[in-house]
């Protein structure tokens, strides 16, 4: 299974764990979930994909996160730094399309980048996992916990 590494707290905005039943609808609805990955590279990639949490972040990309979501005057409140799962599987999507910068149709779509527009999105308990660049095969032993997490009904 394919995955993407994404730099937190995007990650968790994406993901959402925070997030269910009619909260996450609700979410949705006001597009306060990030339903767009930004990327300068263009993808033909659709279907089911993993969200990994890259393993680095600094205190300065939380911040800037938190300035992104003042800005645009966005209600969320991010959970702790050390609180967000880092180096690792957290959720999984369903990429629909890959929307160039001109025909950006969503706040989270940033000017100049490429934007893979997330559906279906699910958190996934956290799997220990090393990222690499672009998408990116997971290895067996992390698609095999995952489709035991499945199998036991602890993941849909």
């Amino acid at each position: 299974m394919k995955a993407l590494s994404v730099r937190q707290p995007w990650a968790w905005l994406i993901v959402r764990p925070d997030l269910a039943g009619a909260a996450r609808a609700a979410a949705l609805a006001a597009c306060d979930m990030k339903d767009i990955e930004n990327r300068t590279w263009p993808t033909r990639l659709r279907g089911r994909f993993l969200i990994h949490a890259s393993k680095g972040m600094t205190r300065a990309e939380y911040d800037d996160v938190e300035g992104f979501l003042d800005y645009f005057d966005i209600d969320i409140a991010l959970p702790g730094q050390e609180k967000l799962h880092r180096g690792g599987i957290i959720g999984a999507a369903t990429l629909t399309d890959c929307i160039p910068s001109a025909k950006r149709t969503s706040r989270w779509h940033m000017e100049g980048q490429f934007g893979f527009r997330l559906e279906e999105v699910k958190p996934v308990p956290f799997v220990e996992c090393k990222g690499a660049l672009q998408f990116f095969d997971v290895p067996d032993d992390v698609a095999t916990q995952l489709r035991q997490m499945h199998e036991l009904g602890v993941i849909a």
